[in-house]
């Protein structure tokens, strides 16, 4: 292969890739910028090629711009956060990897490779606006906010009711707590009624899901941000300083990355934050409840996890079973969200079918109690005047997936006609799809359920056309 060749298919691969890539001269004159930044900037090659890096951002300077702090330093920067305006007065934020090109110990340029996150960003600030309103002295009034005390767990299995007796215990203390417990088995519940049966129940309760954002940006919604840290930085307190005298519920700790784990460790045994970019340590009073859906051992033997972190936070330790190791107590969530619905729908639901009831008895329930619910919802709004719920009431998808659990009946004829491999399909089909609405559509969650890779799950939803 001859090097124009080469050098062909090369440009070619930069310009297709996903990720943003700039390559500048030793000079900072643009001599690469694919489409991908072109998007990501709102700006044209025209715009770009053969100009300097001032000319097309004049308010860059070596302390705001990645490219020109490598041309200068000749050192790598990973995982660089950088926020500005272009040339239309739009404001960028990026991460950024920068590596200088260097040959024969001289450096001749610079290649950026950028991740945007601009609409991450704007989410990040709008989620902090809303906490910052939430924490308002009107939120706290008796309208809109949902507040969860232990009246609101239901149960009579032991294990559940030994599990709400050492959350009660917990409620009288103010040691940071773990709640260990699958998917959709009421963690937040737990953490709320630990809260509002606390000394601290007056003060705010803020929850954030861990898993939810990136952690380039979970850090400053965390801790805050200052002004001046980075370009587009404003002064803006985090979780940490909105939760003073509260609680903070992390939920999914697990899937914290371990740089960030340290700086959250810090904070926790000095009880000081400091903001993302910002020198002064702000004293901080919050109590910590963290939930994993992974288990201790699991947590222990992970890589990913911090131990230190981990015996730092797991001073009192919940664990929640799962709904399949409860089926004493389906009957009784199955009645309080048909309650729940005969009220919001206006039905008058009296009771559920014995068969209805031996098929959720008997239901493996991986999405636990949020399914449960989301079954009597799916139900309720299929019931006309009848006042008993049968699974005629159920779509035959629902249908089909309670008669799975029984496992496969060998007399049921299976519809063969088109061959083994599309049947499997249609199946693998309809399990995916359940999961996937099961977890609100979060890929993260479905690919953990599923013991998948992202890359996986998400070639198979576009696959079968569910994303």
């Amino acid at each position: 292969m001859n090097e124009k060749l080469i050098l062909a298919s090369m440009q070619k691969i930069l310009h297709d890739i996903e990720e943003g890539i700039h390559i500048v001269d030793a000079e900072g004159v643009t001599r690469v910028y694919n489409k991908a930044m072109e998007k990501i900037e709102g700006l044209g090659r025209a715009q770009t090629i053969g100009k300097h890096l001032l000319d097309v951002f004049p308010n860059w300077t070596i302390e705001n711009s990645t490219l020109l702090t490598v041309l200068k330093t000749g050192k790598p920067l990973q995982l660089q956060k950088q926020s500005y305006m272009n040339l239309r007065g739009q404001e960028i934020s990026t991460v950024n990897t920068t590596y200088p090109i260097i040959l024969n110990e001289k450096i001749i340029g610079a290649v950026e490779i950028a991740s945007n996150t601009t609409k991450v960003e704007h989410m990040s600030s709008t989620i902090l606006e809303l906490q910052q309103k939430l924490l308002n002295p009107v939120a706290h009034s008796e309208e809109g906010l949902n507040s969860y005390t232990f009246e609101s767990l239901i149960g009579q299995d032991k294990t559940f009711l030994n599990a709400i007796k050492l959350a009660k215990t917990a409620a009288k203390s103010s040691s940071s707590v773990m709640i260990f417990g699958e998917t959709g088995t009421g963690k937040e519940l737990f953490a709320q009624s630990i809260h509002n049966e606390s000394s601290r129940s007056g003060q705010p309760f803020i929850a954030q899901n861990c898993a939810a954002l990136p952690d380039n940006l979970l850090e400053g919604i965390l801790f805050g941000t200052s002004k001046g840290g980075f370009t587009g930085a404003v002064d803006r307190p985090g979780l940490f300083e909105q939760a003073h005298g509260g609680t903070l519920f992390l939920d999914e700790i697990n899937s914290m990355d371990p740089s960030l784990q340290v700086k959250l460790l810090r904070v926790l045994q000095e009880s000081y934050v400091r903001r993302v970019g910002g020198l002064d340590d702000v004293p901080v009073d919050v109590r910590i409840i963290a939930a994993s859906n992974e288990f201790p051992k699991e947590l222990l033997n992970s890589n990913n996890f911090r131990n230190d972190l981990f015996y730092r936070i797991n001073v009192i330790t919940i664990q929640i079973p799962p709904l399949r190791s409860r089926p004493d107590d389906v009957k009784l969530l199955a009645n309080y969200f048909i309650d729940e619905f005969n009220e919001k729908l206006g039905k008058d639901v009296w009771m559920m079918s014995e068969d209805l009831l031996d098929h959720f008895e008997n239901y493996p329930w991986r999405g636990n109690i949020r399914e449960l619910r989301n079954f009597i919802e799916t139900a309720m709004n299929l019931v006309a005047d009848e006042h008993v719920l049968g699974k005629e009431h159920l779509p035959v998808y629902y249908d089909e997936l309670l008669d799975f659990s029984h496992g496969i009946d060998q007399t049921t004829k299976v519809d063969l006609s088109e061959g083994l491999n599309p049947y499997l399909e249609s199946l693998e089909r309809k399990l995916l799809e359940q999961e996937f609405l099961l977890q609100d559509k979060n890929i993260t969650k479905t690919a953990d359920i599923l013991k998948l890779s992202r890359q996986n799950l998400q070639y198979k939803l576009k696959k079968f056309d569910l994303l």
